[in-house]
């Protein structure tokens, strides 16, 4: 993946030292290698690296501070510990996963296609979707992730042409950024992509794994300040 491929590049002249791949690391540890001169944020804004000429990039927020070593752990911690609330909130709403973004600072990935898979041609949110949501909007309002920036991405399957998928997708994702703006979520923290069937999960067309919206939840520069040690 890009994301793992970038922080292993940056990271490289201390895994070279004897401390291992990066597979193999905590994401506490992984921050404190990008704090601590193996990648300091250089300011890549939300969506730089959104393009679909990576399948599964993460994109990185708008962090324009260097990140200290001891800053980027705390980011891996807390990030680390909101995971495991939203994976016991959520149950079995939802997928949720931590990740390294563009950047090399740890995020979590929220996938909803349990029960947020979407018939085909529409951008309607079931009961059970918009309560999944509600659930995750309610842990992303607290002092731990105010400054947080959250991307939502959402997808289609393949039986259809991007002059229908593309516009299809970004309505799926507007879709999930309405209810967590109604519950809460600052509507400065949501950027919504459409992201058509550039990204799937199955290699069956018609899948309905491939109707899914996926959240991101990043670090920014705010965040970073908020941590500065």
């Amino acid at each position: 993946m890009f994301q793992k491929t970038v922080l292993c590049l940056l990271a490289g002249s201390i895994i070279a030292m004897g401390l291992g791949s990066c597979s193999s690391m905590s994401n506490t540890t992984k921050g404190t290698l990008i704090g601590s001169g193996a990648g300091a944020a250089v300011g890549a804004g939300v969506g730089a690296l959104i393009g679909k000429n990576a399948k599964g990039t993460i994109i990185g927020a708008a962090v324009g501070t260097a990140v200290g070593a001891t800053t980027g752990a705390i980011i891996g911690k807390q990030m680390d510990k909101k995971a495991a609330a939203l994976k016991a909130a959520m149950a079995e709403q939802a997928a949720v996963e931590t990740v390294e973004d563009s950047q090399g600072l740890t995020a979590i990935k929220v996938t909803f296609d349990a029960d947020m898979s979407f018939a085909k041609n529409s951008s309607t949110l079931s009961a059970s979707a918009k309560t999944a949501l509600q659930k995750f909007a309610s842990n992303m309002t607290g002092e731990d992730m105010v400054n947080t920036a959250i991307v939502v991405k959402g997808h289609t399957d393949s039986s259809g042409g991007d002059k229908i998928n593309q516009p299809l997708s970004e309505k799926r994702a507007a879709s999930v950024g309405t209810v967590l703006k109604s519950n809460g979520v600052a509507a400065s923290r949501i950027t919504e992509y459409g992201m058509a069937s550039s990204e799937p999960k199955t290699d069956n067309a018609a899948d309905a794994a491939n109707r899914r919206v996926e959240v991101y939840v990043l670090a920014t520069d705010a965040m970073v300040k908020q941590y500065a040690q």
